[in-house]
């Protein structure tokens, strides 16, 4: 990996060392208590639309954008438009609710990853993933390197302890079945745990009330990332921090990746 960037602005970082997400744990209930203030970082961004006009404009690339767990395409709806105002063709994943591992994902998400390929001329799609949704968007373009032109992570727990989560208990309820427990087994964590051959960014911060920060952070890798906001974990999508690193990073050349830096 890269050496260590300046910073873009104070409380965005980048990091070169790889943490321990194996022994992680669930947040405490501090942080789990702060992530009421999403509401504020909403409000922030709403005011920040000045600031906003002068962030990198982006070539009109497709720009895939899939919700976490238990959320749908309203909860995406503000980072599909700011992205979309930065000269981006945005498309939600057309699924409806994230409820966790369906096996139909083998074939619905490269369904809709050639759909959006074809509407956008062959052009490669870039796929921004919010928290499990950051895990599907991994893993197809694990799948469909060359369909895939970057891959951006808000706060998903692709690494590591699976269980540190505050979502943990409520993801084996809704996803039973041997399928569901083959996703989260050893060999398939495994899988997970390893970086992508396209340039990848993982968001992620330490006052994270869901997951473990931990667990969003990815091994090294020649065109991978970590880089650290100050988000809550129900926040990352309107997160005035976090929208200015997906700016900077979408308005990269395509084939010409360059670690994130001021």
């Amino acid at each position: 990996m890269p050496s260590t960037p300046e910073p873009v602005e104070p409380g965005i970082e980048q990091s070169d060392q790889v943490p321990d997400a194996v022994n992680a744990a669930p947040p405490g209930h501090l942080l789990r208590a702060l992530e009421w203030r999403t509401g504020i970082e909403y409000l922030v961004t709403l005011a920040a639309a000045r600031r906003m006009a002068d962030w990198p404009r982006g070539d009109g690339h497709p720009v895939l954008v899939i919700p976490g767990f238990l959320a749908g395409p309203f909860s995406t709806q503000l980072l599909r438009d700011v992205v979309r105002r930065l000269n981006y063709r945005v498309y939600d994943w057309g699924l409806g609710y994230n409820l966790g591992y369906r096996a139909s994902m083998k074939e619905t998400l490269p369904a809709r990853l050639r759909h959006i390929r074809e509407r956008a001329d062959g052009r490669n799609v870039s796929v921004i993933g919010w928290s499990a949704g950051g895990i599907y968007a991994r893993e197809l373009a694990r799948a469909f390197p060359d369909d895939v032109r970057s891959v951006i992570t808000l706060g998903s727990p692709f690494r590591g302890n699976h269980r540190a989560s505050t979502a943990w208990t409520v993801w084996r309820l809704v996803n039973r079945g041997s399928e569901a427990t083959e996703a989260v087994s050893a060999a398939a964590q495994l899988r997970r745990d390893q970086p992508l051959t396209v340039p990848t960014t993982c968001i992620y911060s330490k006052s994270d009330g869901i997951v473990a920060w931990q667990c969003c952070t990815s091994l090294p890798a020649p065109q991978t990332e970590n880089v650290e906001v100050h988000s809550s974990h129900l926040g990352y999508g309107h997160n005035v921090q976090t929208l200015s690193v997906i700016a900077d990073r979408l308005a990269q050349p395509e084939g010409r990746w360059r670690p994130f830096r001021r």
